[in-house]
């Protein structure tokens, strides 16, 4: 098993930044990866970002790029989401995931999930 526990959410301004951070605990897996989704109201659950434990390779989706940037830190067993240049379009529920068995990076398959944050971005 694996807990997630986000943190970091909340109300900014468009153009804005906000960082994200999610702590795992329990059987974590070098092999493994971590991964951030979000979920606007009304819409179905979409993909953000993933990292590797291991090599720390990253992947988002185009969305996103050059304004989210995904990161870890090991000894911390913590991911992060930066997010700058935000856009009221990026108001969602965030939730960080985990597994903790090797699939490519860019799998959306997860195992354990956080319980979301909120991330409000007003015009």
């Amino acid at each position: 098993q694996v807990q997630l526990v986000e943190s970091g959410g909340g109300l900014v301004q468009a153009g804005g930044s906000l960082r994200l951070s999610c702590a795992a605990s329990g059987r974590i897996f070098s092999g493994g990866a971590m991964g951030w989704f979000r979920q606007a109201p009304g819409k179905e659950r979409e993909f953000v970002a993933a990292i590797s434990w291991s090599d720390g390779s990253t992947y988002n989706v185009g969305s996103v790029k050059g304004r989210f940037t995904i990161s870890r830190v090991n000894a911390k067993n913590t991911v992060y989401l930066q997010m700058n240049s935000l856009k009221p379009e990026d108001t969602a529920v965030y939730y960080c995931a985990a597994r903790n068995y090797y699939r490519d990076v860019r799998s959306r398959e997860y195992a354990y999930w956080g319980q979301g944050t909120q991330v409000t971005v007003s015009s």
